[in-house]
């Protein structure tokens, strides 16, 4: 069996120790066994993508409480395709084309505080996106006054961080409803908990739902899923590869859906109150263990970067005593073996995160931390 770290070791990229979060840039999370397992047995057979897509669309979907659903190439490609779907409605004769030529509505109106780096996907699908509201408040009378014949739909960012100045998803569903436009909930990070996979769709009532398949799913870092009302989600499939359309580009492997449809399998599966439980306990460890480091003080958080509730460590460093701040020590992580990755907050302080390490991995980042303070302290740091 090949070493993990034998495919980077030779072509010199170092692996590290994940204790930021699950971004992309970090190769997003781990795939469990049975994921691997799952995309390696898919890869050893042919089979008709549109089949298999509409075949693992179905099972996601009852074991989502979903009407329907659809594997994408990542989250941002599922913001395509849903754009798409809400301007062209999957019409093969205009799946091809620009909307702008045949004269469609593309406005796609996004609350101002959403405004997150992923919203070139919606221009990438013709979309022309409305601001309403401000950073301070939206109100319903915004969203009323923003709708319009040229409103193809309503793009809402879900998560505790960008919903405080926004106006509410119910309402905003409701008012948008009301005059006939649907409404694409971006829920690329929030999960967990597991019954976001139907809150915003089944419960609450919104057309679409994205999500990141290589966050919390731990699926495919380049896959991502679509759930919601199964004839938007039929439009999203077909602008999708294999179609030849304005998405074509945007193609899913087989091995993807596959090993997409296994990560969604286990994770409904999962005992998320016990994973919980363990997360609890690293951070109790972590905060004990940090918290007698001379100038490090150590907090856990109840709330995740994306605002969902899986647990962290505020570690905050006082210079004076450590011999460097925040920042000088997050590059002492990186520059050293093992690399460990935290997420930067403050020039004073940092996040680390339990949920993305593997078995063992938080006494190393523990380890890793006290011998980093120590380099400072004592006037050694650097590679």
């Amino acid at each position: 069996m090949m070493d993990p770290a034998e495919p980077y070791d030779r072509l010199g990229v170092q692996p590290l120790i994940n204790a930021s979060s699950t971004v992309t840039n970090l190769g997003g999370s781990l795939m469990p066994q049975e994921v691997v397992a799952a995309m390696q047995a898919a890869a050893t057979q042919y089979v008709d993508i549109a089949e298999l897509q509409a075949a693992a669309g179905q099972r996601i979907a009852a074991l989502t409480g979903n009407e329907a659903a659809h594997v994408t190439a990542g989250c941002a490609a599922a913001i395509v395709l849903a754009t798409l779907a809400t301007i062209n409605l999957g019409e093969p004769r205009l799946i091809t084309r620009p909307p702008l030529e045949d004269g469609l509505a593309v406005d796609v109106i996004v609350d101002r505080s959403h405004d997150i780096a992923f919203l070139p996907a919606i221009r990438l699908a013709g979309g022309r996106v409305v601001w309403i509201g401000s950073d301070e408040q939206t109100t319903a009378e915004d969203l009323q006054a923003a709708i319009t014949e040229e409103t193809a739909a309503v793009f809402y960012v879900a998560g505790g961080f960008y919903e405080g100045t926004a106006l509410a998803l119910d309402e905003t569903i409701d008012i948008a409803h009301s005059r006939g436009v649907p409404v694409i909930v971006d829920a690329a990070a929030q999960l967990p908990p597991v019954e976001n996979l139907w809150r915003y769709t089944k419960v609450m009532g919104a057309d679409l739902a994205l999500f990141s398949g290589g966050k919390g799913l731990r699926g495919p870092q380049s896959s991502g899923l679509i759930v919601g009302d199964r004839r938007y989600v039929a439009a999203c499939a077909a602008n999708a590869s294999p179609a030849p359309g304005l998405a074509r580009a945007l193609k899913v492997g087989k091995e993807e859906i596959i090993g997409l449809l296994r990560a969604v399998e286990v994770y409904v599966g999962k005992d998320h109150q016990a994973d919980q439980h363990s997360y609890e306990l690293v951070c109790a460890n972590w905060v004990a263990g940090l918290n007698e480091l001379p100038g490090v003080t150590a907090l856990q958080c109840q709330i995740n970067e994306s605002g969902q509730p899986s647990p962290r460590v505020l570690v905050t460093v006082a210079s004076a005593e450590v011999g460097g701040d925040a920042i000088e020590l997050q590059r002492e992580l990186w520059d050293h073996t093992p690399r460990v990755a935290v997420r930067a907050d403050s020039p004073d302080t940092f996040y680390i995160t339990p949920d993305t390490l593997s078995d063992g991995e938080a006494d190393t980042v523990f380890e890793a931390i006290r011998a980093a303070c120590d380099r400072l302290r004592m006037g050694v740091g650097g590679p």
